[in-house]
């Protein structure tokens, strides 16, 4: 298997003259890694004192800024460069904006914002309870957060100083796997959705859609045996390089790396170039349904 799609940009911004990748929609929403080698985010002279993992509250793994006033959050409360901290992250949302502008042409006007994350802690030895354990393989979904059906558009860049890879490993094609778990998952309790959403539990209400990716989500990780023998690739992201995938889509693992980038975007399942491909499509196909009612 290859999952790796890669193009030789250099730039993040479109310049006159320049030649640059575009209209790639199709190789991204058939399950492909994007693979930006050489495009390099920069770091000021005065950005590189904050490659450093003490400036991320222990309490979380990393330090991020949400909404349009780049809110910070994650950074440690004692830090005196939270607004550095601030900047470069918002340095790096404008960057992975322009880049998206101009790779998918066809998702203008439609994608949002979502938040931007500095992931400054390495991934070895880091303590977690297994569905919290992104060194298993699994496709994005949370809890709290129910997407309804929206696409979760990641670009993440390596930034590492020291020459360190991004380890990743990349599993088989989200129908696939889904059909090996579709019919043991049961339908959510009657009324469960509704409760959730009064308590507070959940942002927004969750569908069935958002309740049998989170089942994929936890089966995925807690199924040690497809763990080690599925059809998988290992993918190294060196320093000075980008990718960008569906992360509710690929089934993906960070397995080693330090120092990380990354910015969101969310997008609706019908706003995309073949909507039939998104997780959304493939489970109603699968289970004969809609399931965002």
């Amino acid at each position: 298997m290859s999952c790796l799609k890669t193009y030789d940009d250099t730039e993040w911004f479109t310049h006159a003259g320049q030649a640059f990748t575009q209209n790639v929609e199709a190789d991204l929403e058939a399950g492909g890694v994007l693979w930006f080698p050489k495009l390099r985010f920069e770091l000021t002279d005065a950005e590189q004192a904050l490659l450093d993992p003490s400036l991320v509250d222990p309490k979380t793994k990393n330090i991020s800024i949400r909404g349009p006033d780049a809110q910070l959050k994650g950074a440690a409360p004692t830090s005196n460069r939270q607004e550095e901290l601030r900047q470069m992250i918002r340095r790096y949302r404008d960057h992975a904006s322009a880049l998206v502008d101009r790779l998918f042409p066809h998702y203008r006007g439609h994608l949002t914002v979502a938040n931007t994350s500095y992931r400054p802690v390495a991934v070895e030895g880091r303590a977690s309870s297994w569905r919290k354990d992104d060194t298993r393989l699994h496709v994005d979904a949370f809890p709290s957060n129910p997407s309804q059906g929206m696409r979760l558009l990641r670009v993440f860049n390596n930034i590492n100083p020291s020459g360190v890879p991004r380890a990743w490993r990349v599993g088989e094609d989200f129908e696939t796997f889904s059909r090996r778990h579709l019919d043991r998952i049961q339908a959510p309790l009657p009324g469960s959705a509704w409760l959730m959403e009064k308590l507070h539990v959940t942002k927004r209400r969750r569908t069935e859609y958002d309740h049998i990716m989170l089942q994929l989500h936890d089966r995925a990780k807690a199924d040690m045996a497809w763990q080690q023998n599925s059809e998988q690739q290992a993918v190294d992201f060196p320093p000075g390089s980008t990718w960008v995938v569906f992360s509710d889509q690929v089934l993906h693992a960070a397995m080693g790396g330090q120092f990380m980038l990354e910015q969101t975007f969310t997008l609706e399942s019908q706003d995309l170039l073949f909507p039939q491909l998104s997780p959304l499509h493939v489970l109603e196909r699968l289970k004969g349904r809609p399931l965002r009612t």
